[in-house]
């Protein structure tokens, strides 16, 4: 893992901003439950300048509403290749795969889980996939595990400097 702090955050949605349950009624309509927490890991992101986009192999209009609403740089659905999607945005952002962290829960997320600097499994994930994990987690999907990822990244301090700015802006 990297000492200083990545320049984009990326992460897979369902098993780790869901609990990778996927509901549907006799109407065809699917849901899926969020946590807000999570919402407070994209705003400490964007407060330090950092992109925050989603992989997910879903094509679900869900997921790019929540997106939509957290205001989340880079949306990809039906995402097949989240190695090669991962690259491309590095070449446009001109950082490296290293400057980049992960989180992710299962077999889609094995490849790039392997090659970021920093790469976060929750802890409801299969035990193989937690072993490629270098930022440690206890949280479970959908628990708000993607915020303490990004809480565990910065770090204490810088968490703590972002909430006293935030109290300060309104007062």
């Amino acid at each position: 893992m990297n000492n200083k702090l990545p320049k984009l955050i990326l992460t897979d949605i369902d098993g780790v901003w869901t609990d990778g349950g996927m509901y549907y009624d006799g109407t065809n309509v699917e849901l899926k439950k969020f946590h807000t927490y999570d919402s407070a890991g994209v705003l400490f992101a964007h407060y330090l300048g950092i992109p925050v986009g989603i992989l997910t192999g879903e094509n679900t209009q869900i997921v790019k509403r929540r997106a939509d609403k957290l205001k989340v740089d880079y949306c990809y659905l039906g995402c097949k290749d989240k190695v090669a999607v991962t690259r491309q945005l590095c070449e446009n952002l001109h950082i490296t795969i290293d400057e980049v962290a992960y989180i992710g829960d299962d077999l889609n997320d094995l490849k790039l889980l392997k090659l970021v600097g920093w790469a976060g499994v929750p802890s409801s994930a299969p035990y193989y996939i937690q072993t490629l994990s270098t930022v440690p987690l206890k949280k479970e999907g959908g628990n708000g595990v993607f915020r303490e990822f990004v809480e565990t990244i910065l770090g204490e301090e810088i968490i703590m400097t972002i909430l006293d700015d935030l109290t300060l802006e309104r007062q």
